[in-house]
């Protein structure tokens, strides 16, 4: 795609300039015309990219952040309720944007649309950027004429989604960097501090401490074999990231991630609130039930539960009710459970379903609140005991020899 400087005259005979991105002057003049403008002059115009911005183009590296994705949703709302034509509003929000992978796509869209192609199967086209939910909901959209409103759910959909994401990362940042300081701290002791006191106590000749023995044979199993650590951790990290990207391995860490120390209840929460609210939009659209759940069990992004959705579905298909497949599932409190049983009573189960998921992302949020000081504990006692043992291993045999020399 190239930009064009252009000149032209509007239906009025008035005279028009501006810029216009597209594959050629052919293409520019095209749109210039479907836009009710006659080109008199068309220049390309050289657009000069920085060394990072050439090798993002060139490998098309970039990435489309859900921030991106619901500033997106949020135009996309504003733009169909205001009645501007889809293709326009595209372009326009295309031009607009900085992140050349989404303007790239929103531009393959284009063409598309233009060709008569519907927006949900021109977004299909781009499942990194667009998932399944994303494009069923669109088609959701163009079905009943409500494009407008699918757009304004996704957005709040995918908001709510990234603030609790968001506030169980921030709740982990300071475990991680006070595990990670330790683990470094312990290999730069073991490397290069308690080696130099080693030939100390050597000088000594007098049996040491056991806590200093055991020391001193971590240090020198540190010393002899820290190449080959490296070598185990690093292999041990790529396999279990390998092996958690297999569908037998990414059911084992879905279980597994549900059953860490402190923070696997909060994990568990916050993707049963995904659920139950991804669940909630796709009946509001009118999605049927069963590919609804079907979606969910993608959505939720642990094989582990979504062989669990999946079951719900089977239940559902054989005429089972919402609430007696939920039960069985063994996923959901006996609390959320009433509330399903009430909307499944009353037709109201996409609202019950918002109400499951608000009740699920309070508790998330207080539990992310508190997060911080459950583990502070834990670190303390973790980093206490770390200094106890490396303070008996140096010292102890300090004391000794000042008491020999006192002597």
């Amino acid at each position: 795609m190239a930009i064009y400087l252009f000149k032209g005259r509007n239906a009025d005979g008035r005279v028009v300039n501006g810029q216009i991105e597209a594959a050629n002057t052919d293409a520019a003049a095209n749109q210039l015309l479907g836009r009710g403008i006659t080109p008199v002059s068309m220049d390309e115009q050289i657009v000069k990219l920085s060394l990072s911005e050439r090798f993002e183009r060139s490998a098309n590296l970039g990435k489309v952040e859900s921030v991106e994705l619901i500033m997106f949703c949020r135009q996309m709302y504003t733009i169909s309720k205001s009645g501007i034509p889809l293709v326009k509003g595209l372009r326009g929000l295309a031009a607009s944007l900085r992140n050349y992978t989404f303007q790239r796509a929103l531009e393959d869209i284009i063409e598309r649309l233009e060709t008569g192609v519907e927006l949900s199967t021109a977004m299909r086209f781009h499942p990194k950027i667009f998932n399944n939910l994303f494009v069923s909901m669109m088609s959701v959209g163009e079905s009943s004429g409500r494009l407008d409103l699918v757009f304004k759910q996704l957005g709040e959909y995918m908001e709510r989604d990234l603030n609790t994401t968001k506030s169980i990362k921030t709740a982990l940042r300071y475990p991680t960097f006070v595990l990670i300081a330790i683990t470094i701290a312990m290999g730069v002791i073991n490397i290069k501090v308690i080696p130099a006191f080693a030939g100390l106590f050597a000088n000594f000749g007098a049996k040491l401490p056991l806590p200093t023995r055991i020391l001193m044979g971590i240090s020198e199993f540190f010393v002899a074999y820290w190449v080959y650590m490296v070598v185990i951790v690093v292999g041990g990290i790529a396999w279990f990231l390998h092996y958690t990207k297999t569908p037998e391995g990414s059911r084992w860490w879905g279980q597994k991630k549900l059953r860490l120390i402190v923070v696997g209840d909060i994990i568990e929460r916050a993707t049963l609130a995904r659920y139950a609210r991804s669940f909630g939009l796709m009946l509001n659209a009118g999605l049927p039930i069963s590919n609804a759940l079907e979606l969910c069990a993608r959505a939720i992004d642990n094989n582990y539960l979504g062989d669990k959705i999946r079951g719900i579905r089977a239940g559902i298909e054989r005429g089972e009710g919402l609430y007696q497949t939920h039960l069985v599932s063994g996923m959901f409190t006996p609390l959320v459970l009433q509330m399903i049983s009430v909307g499944e009573e009353s037709g109201q189960v996409d609202t019950l379903l918002g109400e499951v998921a608000e009740f699920y992302e309070r508790e998330v949020e207080y539990d992310t609140k508190l997060l911080g000081d459950r583990i502070e504990p834990l670190m303390i006692v973790v980093m206490a005991g770390f200094v106890i043992i490396l303070a008996l291993g140096i010292f102890l045999p300090m004391w000794d020899m000042y008491s020999i020399q006192k002597q």
